[in-house]
C-alpha cells in the first residue's frame, strides 16, 4: 500500500512540474496574419506544450497601444518601421527585431462578380463599381500599399471617393465578402485562406506599384516571458514553418 502511495505521489509531482512548466505568450499580430498564425500557433503548442494567445489588428493601432504599456510579449507588424521605432524608443529587447516576411496585395471580388480582374488596377474605373474596400492608410500598412499602388496607376483622384475604409486589412476583406463593397484591395494571405478562396477570386497587384511590405517582429522589453518569446521567433525560422508561411502567400526576405 505504501508503495502504491509513493508511486501516486511521484506521479503527481511529475504532473505538477509539467503543468507549471507550460507557459503562454501574448502576441499582437498584424491582421494579415490571421489565418497563417492560427496555424503556426497551433503547431507551436503541439510541438512545445506552450500556448500562444493571439490578438489581431492594425499595426499602427498596436504601435500606439504598446507605447501606452499594452501587455504583449511579442509584436508582429506588417511594417518594419513600427518595430524599429519601438526599438529606438527603448521599448524592445535589444537585437530582437526580425524581418519575418514580405506581404503582397491583391484585388479581390466575390465569385459572382462580372468584373474582369485581368485588367488589373484600371478595373477600379469600371462604372459598375460603387464601393472599393481599402484598409485605412493612417494605421494599416496594407492600406498604405493599396493607396500607393492606386496612385502609381494615376487612378487615385478618380476612385478615392468610392473608398470604404477598414480599420484593419481583415475588416477590409470582410467588407467585400459581406457585399458592403464591390471590390477590395486585400492581403494575398487572406485571399488564400479557405474562407475567402472558396467565395471569390483575385489577381495580384504588381509589386512594382507599391513599396515593399517588409514585415517584422520584435520582443517587447515589458514581456515577462522573453525566453519563450524568443523561442517563438526561432520557431518561425524553421524550414517547416517557413514553407507554411509561403503557402499563405508570404515571400521570405532573401537574407
Amino acid at each position: 500500500m505504501k508503495s502504491r502511495c509513493a508511486v501516486a505521489c511521484a506521479l503527481l509531482v511529475v504532473l505538477g512540474t509539467t503543468l507549471s512548466a507550460a507557459q503562454e505568450i501574448t502576441v499582437a499580430a498584424a491582421a494579415d496574419l490571421q489565418f497563417a498564425f492560427q496555424d503556426v500557433a497551433a503547431r507551436f503548442q503541439k510541438d512545445t506544450g506552450h500556448a500562444v494567445r493571439l490578438t489581431f489588428g492594425s499595426s499602427g493601432n498596436f504601435f500606439a497601444q504598446i507605447q501606452n504599456g499594452a501587455p504583449f510579449d511579442l509584436f508582429f507588424s506588417a511594417d518594419i518601421d513600427y518595430p524599429k521605432r519601438l526599438e529606438a524608443a527603448g521599448l524592445t529587447e535589444p537585437g530582437t527585431v526580425y524581418e519575418y516576411a514580405i506581404g503582397k496585395i491583391v484585388l479581390w471580388v466575390p465569385k459572382e462578380s462580372k468584373l474582369d480582374l485581368s485588367r488589373g488596377l484600371p478595373v477600379l474605373l469600371d462604372p459598375s463599381i460603387q464601393k472599393i474596400a481599402v484598409a485605412n492608410p493612417e494605421h494599416a500598412p496594407y492600406g498604405r500599399a493599396a493607396v500607393a499602388a492606386i496612385k502609381h496607376e494615376n487612378l487615385y483622384d478618380k476612385v478615392s471617393s468610392k473608398f470604404v475604409l477598414g480599420e484593419s486589412i481583415s475588416q477590409t476583406a470582410s467588407f467585400v465578402v459581406a457585399g458592403s463593397a464591390d471590390i477590395g484591395v486585400v492581403a494575398l494571405s487572406l485571399a488564400l485562406a479557405p474562407s475567402m478562396k472558396e467565395r471569390g477570386r483575385y489577381t495580384e497587384v504588381s509589386a512594382e506599384d507599391y513599396p515593399a511590405l517588409e514585415q517584422a517582429a520584435v520582443v517587447l522589453k515589458s514581456s515577462p516571458n522573453k525566453d519563450l518569446a524568443r523561442q517563438f521567433i526561432a520557431y518561425l525560422k524553421t524550414p517547416v514553418i517557413q514553407d507554411l508561411m509561403r503557402s499563405y502567400g508570404f515571400s521570405l526576405p532573401a537574407k
